[in-house]
């Protein structure tokens, strides 16, 4: 397993899902992580459990669409660890589903501001640390949307795409200072999100059957892997869980 000790880890959207679980990998590889979201209980919950577990965990309150909400939970990590190592975009949402038509424009620009606003404030706020260092790893959580139009989706694919091409820009501009920026595609997991997909019943998305999905340790283990020396060859790539080649390096079976 990698070994993450003494390295500091910002995960946001850390209360369920594939944030809570990577946040659970990362402390047991050893590295002190902040866990940050809106939901407060929530994430104190999971970083207590770790902590249980002889982990190092912190929870943070965080809206990652406020730039000094996220500073400040940059700022907890480099606190406590003594500097950010890693930094994981995973917060995101698919509410409202529904057609463009349809849309309610607040409720529209405030996913998409999750969903994208927020990667370019991580991405802010993490490249002059990473790059000061000459080392780090950034991982964004992409998906298969950002590359198709999905029926209702329209703010969840948009915000993807752009990104992806964060993620890209990212990479060209910071490769050569030792930091590592790529992005994560999961596919389909079984999380509060994926139920929501389900019940919404528009695009094939939602008549996936629920054994169709990877548990979301599957993407977090893939995180760990990618924070270790194999990590640096998908620089500025998108990498794909879906792909068998993937998985077996990463040993998910």
């Amino acid at each position: 397993m990698t070994d993450l000790s003494g390295k500091g880890a910002v995960i946001t959207g850390a209360s369920r899902g594939i944030g809570s679980a990577t946040a659970r990998v990362l402390a047991e590889a050893g590295a002190h992580v902040i866990l940050a979201a809106r939901t407060a209980h929530e994430i104190e919950d999971v970083a207590k459990d770790i902590e249980d577990k002889g982990g190092s965990a912190e929870a943070v309150t965080c809206d990652v669409t406020d730039y000094a909400a996220f500073e400040a939970a940059i700022a907890a990590c480099e606190t406590t660890a003594g500097q950010l190592d890693i930094l994981v975009n995973n917060a995101g949402v698919i509410d409202p589903i529904g057609h463009l038509s349809d849309s309610d424009p607040e409720a529209w620009v405030r996913a998409a501001a999750i969903n994208y606003k927020s990667i370019y404030y991580g991405l802010r706020l993490a490249l002059p640390r990473m790059k000061q260092l000459g080392t780090g790893t950034i991982i964004n959580i992409s998906s298969g949307a950002a590359h198709g139009p999905m029926e209702g989706w329209s703010h969840y694919c948009s915000a993807k795409a752009g990104a992806h091409m964060l993620t890209r820009c990212a990479d060209k501009e910071c490769r050569d200072d030792g930091v590592t920026v790529m992005g994560l595609s999961p596919g389909t997991v079984a999380t509060e999100m994926q139920e929501l997909i389900s019940a919404s019943g528009m695009n094939p998305v939602s008549q996936l059957d629920w054994s169709a999905h990877v548990p979301p340790e599957w993407p977090a283990k893939a995180i760990l892997w990618l924070c270790g020396p194999d990590g640096r060859a998908f620089a500025g790539e998108e990498v794909k869980l879906r792909d068998e080649d993937i998985r077996q390096k990463i040993g998910l079976v």
